[in-house]
């Protein structure tokens, strides 16, 4: 009875020498070893270690190239090729791709993986025996994170997406830690694979680090501010927006809430660069002028 199936690395037998490759003997089974797949010459008898796939004519093959990933494990394959009808397809260390389904993979088309992207995966085979590759979770990831020290505040940290929800994302870090990214943290929208960079904003009992990609609030106070401030100037030094107006009207045209606009206009008063009068906001220097 034969045992072995794609994923895994076997030591088989070489049965028999044709001009195209090895067979190689597995039980009730033989197994092509096309001469591409084979390092050098062998001999029928000799024994190989080989990595089992399916090959494209949904046969049982094998190769003598070492894989970047066997079955049981998990690991970080980047991607070669997106297709939206299939899923995105991983280089693995050999000729074959693997293929992580669309099933898989965020409803989003946004949050897919991108050509270059890193995803985390492990191998499962399908109902024909085929091999695919399946999402790595925290419980895999547990062998290697590390728990993170309180000296993680506030310093960056980069890593690539293994999972997307709909609060944000989660992360792991190149110290080796898991953090997430809320939804409100975001700038622009985060993909699985995706590299990404935020600031250590509080670390959890569990060592697991909570991140933003939002700025801190005194740079954001001056960022506010620098826009606000040239929006004057190019509009000749006067707009009619003030503290009173509406939460609705601010964002829509700065893009910001009202909090952060009164924020910045104080400093921009207290600055001496700005003054208010009936609803309007103009440039101190238009008014000494």
């Amino acid at each position: 009875m034969n045992m072995v199936q794609a994923g895994q690395m076997a030591t088989l037998e070489v049965i028999r020498v044709a001009p195209f490759g090895f067979f190689l003997s597995a039980g009730d089974e033989d197994i092509l070893l096309h001469k591409n797949e084979a390092e050098g010459e062998l001999r029928e008898g000799q024994k190989v270690s080989v990595f089992l796939y399916i090959d494209h004519e949904d046969r049982l093959a094998a190769t003598m190239k070492k894989p970047l990933l066997t079955s049981g494990e998990f690991t970080w394959l980047y991607v070669s090729d997106v297709n939206r009808k299939l899923g995105v397809f991983l280089e693995m260390g050999i000729q074959k791709q693997l293929l992580l389904s669309k099933d898989d993979l965020p409803k989003e088309w946004a949050s897919w993986p991108q050509r270059g992207d890193k995803v985390f995966v492990g191998l499962k085979l399908d109902k024909k025996g085929r091999l695919l590759a399946k999402l790595g979770l925290d419980v895999e990831l547990q062998e290697m994170e590390q728990e993170a020290g309180k000296d993680m505040l506030h310093k960056e940290v980069s890593g690539y997406v293994y999972r997307v929800i709909a609060l944000g994302a989660f992360f792991f870090t190149e110290e080796q830690h898991i953090a997430f990214l809320h939804r409100d943290d975001i700038k622009g929208v985060v993909r699985l694979g995706q590299r990404v960079s935020a600031r250590v904003k509080s670390i959890r009992e569990d060592g697991r680090l909570n991140v933003t990609q939002n700025p801190r609030k005194v740079e954001a106070y001056q960022e506010d501010s620098e826009q606000i401030y040239q929006i004057l100037k190019d509009r000749g030094g006067a707009m009619p927006f003030s503290d009173q107006t509406d939460p609705d009207t601010i964002r829509d045209r700065f893009g910001i809430s009202k909090a952060a606009f009164k924020r910045a206009m104080g400093k921009l008063m207290k600055e001496g660069k700005i003054y208010q009068e009936e609803g309007w906001t103009y440039l101190t220097s238009i008014k000494q002028k």
